[in-house]
């Protein structure tokens, strides 16, 4: 019988393997202008999401029956600088293998839904495509044992998840939404980029198991010290807030929406918005170390709750409404992991992504199942407005429903604060780039279809 070391690696090679070669053999045919038929492009996402929810089930069976815990697979040195390395390095262990079987069990019922649902479309190769692409990276973000792997994952996450927001390209709407989660996830990878600049620089190397001291999830204590917790720890904050659409950075979630249904069920309603809380769970050894970043996790946390409820009670569409009950659960997992509860915040995890998939696949049909259902029961069953209007004076109702209508003004508050200041920063610098050109040419210097753009930042979004 094979060592069950070695055979946890080459189970683990083909759960990472399997994404890749999909995209691969997806990807490479529609750059050639030769993309497959539906038929076969839908037999080789069943094949292979198939053959890695089964090898990583594999993998939680041998880890089960020989009691290992903690497996890291060295996929070798990248980079290697004095004081400095990059490796590739993939973990298995009691946070990586759920996350990943739940990966593939969500996207292997997607793919089967969007098979159907895509049928005769004429983006159906192109959504394929992004949806390997998606895969790819959720494996990736899911088994990183090192931040930079990490990161890589992370990246393919959002890039795939932008292009499917902007699938429909061919109207406005999606695309300016698509930008708009695009500049979002451009400031919580930024978070996290610096964040493992910051950890290299402190301690040459992003291995967690380094600087978690982690034999084993969720056990671990930092090595970091008290300042460099804060500071690391903030970054990485930031990072998961905006990669889970925690508050302030909710406005995109309802956006994203604009995606074709499968999209939205695995993406912003399963897995993509779930991976930020993810990342906590990770690094939860830095959270302990520090009772100040502990309780800003739990005051976003219950900030993002509260204000997926509340603002969820006003959508006029199934899909928002959906996406804000989702980002109410999102919440609560991020307070229970600021608690310090661990198991319970994956365990709510895995079941709410579950959920979440079902009510976006049944999301088409809902209204008219709500309908038959109206229809057997007679009418809604009243509510106690006579509370509200006992405590709540009309102006002050009138302006909470003002309020959680235009979802707290978090949209207008990313694109004053956030999106505008680098808008105008790079003006500025192409504006110092045409004089420095100009003064090296010797006099004007017009570069042709470069006119200076007068493109308002509201029309760009």
């Amino acid at each position: 019988m094979p060592d069950h070391d070695f055979l946890i690696k080459v189970l683990g090679l083909t759960v990472v393997a399997c994404p890749a070669i999909l995209f691969a053999l997806l990807g490479i045919p529609t750059v050639l202008s030769m993309p497959l038929s539906e038929r076969n492009s839908g037999r080789l996402v069943q094949l292979f999401t198939t053959t890695g929810l089964l090898a990583s089930i594999a993998v939680l069976v041998v880890m089960l029956v020989w009691d290992t815990r903690h497996e890291p697979v060295d996929i070798g040195q990248w980079v290697m600088i004095p004081h400095y390395h990059f490796s590739v390095q993939f973990v298995f262990d009691r946070l990586s293998v759920p996350f990943v079987i739940l990966t593939f069990l969500l996207c292997g019922t997607i793919s089967a839904f969007a098979n159907k649902y895509m049928h005769r479309e004429e983006g159906f190769n192109r959504f394929f495509v992004f949806y390997a692409l998606f895969v790819l990276g959720m494996t990736v973000a899911s088994l990183a044992g090192t931040i930079e792997t990490l990161f890589a994952g992370w990246e393919l996450v959002g890039l795939s998840s932008a292009l499917l927001v902007a699938f429909y390209h061919e109207r406005q709407g999606p695309v300016r939404n698509g930008l708009r989660v695009w500049i979002v996830y451009r400031v919580s990878d930024a978070a996290l980029l610096i964040a493992a600049v910051v950890l290299h620089h402190l301690h040459g190397e992003g291995e967690f198991d380094q600087f978690l001291r982690a034999g084993s999830w969720p056990e671990g204590v930092s090595v970091l010290h008290s300042n460099q917790v804060l500071l690391v720890g903030l970054l990485l904050l930031v990072a998961a807030m905006g990669k889970s659409a925690l508050v302030p950075f909710s406005g995109w979630l309802p956006r994203a929406m604009e995606g074709p249904t499968p999209s939205s069920a695995v993406f912003y309603g399963a897995l993509s918005v779930h991976l930020g809380a993810f990342l906590l769970l990770r690094v939860s050894p830095i959270l302990d170390a520090s009772w100040v970043l502990s309780g800003i996790v739990v005051i976003v946390g219950l900030s993002t709750a509260l204000f997926g409820g509340f603002v969820a009670r006003v959508q006029t569409d199934i899909k928002s409404a959906l996406s804000f009950a989702s980002l109410t659960q999102v919440g609560l997992i991020v307070t229970e992991i600021g608690l310090g509860f661990r198991y319970v915040a994956l365990v709510h995890l895995l079941g709410h992504a579950s959920l979440r998939t079902l009510q976006f696949l049944r999301a088409p049909t809902l209204l008219h199942d709500y309908r038959i259902m109206e229809n057997a029961i007679g009418e809604h069953l009243p509510h106690n407005e006579s509370v509200r209007r006992r405590w709540l004076s009309e102006g002050t109702r009138a302006w909470l429903y003002r309020f959680a209508l235009e979802r707290g003004y978090l949209d207008a508050w990313l694109t004053d604060y956030i999106a505008a200041p680098f808008v105008r920063l790079l003006r500025l610098c192409d504006s110092w780039e045409r004089r420095w050109v100009r003064f090296l040419g010797g006099g004007p210097v017009e570069v042709a279809g470069r006119e200076p753009s007068t493109t308002t930042l509201d029309e760009l979004l």
